[in-house]
């Protein structure tokens, strides 16, 4: 399934969240993605937030890829996650409202997979839960340069991918949250932080577990 790319503008809290927006006809649902950290240059850009997006598509949902505040055309300034969760619950918002109340899953690279941790949370406290989750490269514990992530619970279906030679956030950070969640890891050998020549392998894995 194709959809062109479109930019599109949401009012968020703090001002306009700048989108990139691709809908096929007639989706099954709806995938919100969210991008790594602005410090290190992240943006709707990024190419595992692309290769999400991409991925969603293919699989007939309506992909939705937000700027965080102060990237691109998003006003507001970076908020370390916390205005970032309310600027994505906004966009779902807007989303719904182009595309009807359809399932939902949340994606996320690095800080965008922590904000999505805590999306989800807010979602099942409004008893709206998503359907499921992809997290690549999580923000977990201490990660050098930017701070403590304090990563919240997800359900166990959650596809959580991490590449074994993660310079940014270790492996071992990602292990000591998943294992009192009793949460598996889809570990990708020599995957550094980015997917560097492994972008297609983020694609496979997300493809054959929604096909069960």
């Amino acid at each position: 399934m194709r959809a062109p790319e479109e930019k599109i503008f949401v009012d968020g809290p703090v001002g306009k969240i700048e989108v990139i927006m691709e809908r096929p006809d007639a989706p099954k649902g709806i995938a919100l993605i969210a991008h790594p950290h602005p410090i290190g240059g992240g943006a709707n850009t990024n190419k595992v937030a692309y290769t999400l997006a991409r991925t969603f598509v293919a699989l007939g949902y309506a992909a939705f890829r937000p700027n965080f505040r102060g990237v691109g055309g998003t006003e507001g300034v970076h908020d370390e996650g916390h205005g970032e969760v309310d600027d994505l619950l906004a966009v779902l918002e807007d989303a719904k409202c182009r595309c009807g109340n359809l399932p939902v899953a949340l994606a996320g690279f690095s800080f965008g997979a922590f904000c999505q941790t805590r999306v989800a949370k807010r979602l099942t406290e409004a008893n709206h839960p998503a359907q499921r989750l992809v997290l690549v490269g999580t923000a977990a514990g201490f990660v050098e340069g930017t701070r403590q992530y304090d990563t919240e619970a997800v359900p166990h279906d959650t596809i959580v991918i991490h590449g074994s030679s993660d310079e940014t956030v270790p492996l071992a950070n990602v292990f000591e949250w998943a294992q009192p969640l009793d949460l598996p890891v889809v570990v990708v050998p020599g995957a550094d932080h980015f997917f560097h020549r492994r972008l297609h392998l983020i694609r496979d894995i997300v493809t054959r577990a929604w096909r069960h």
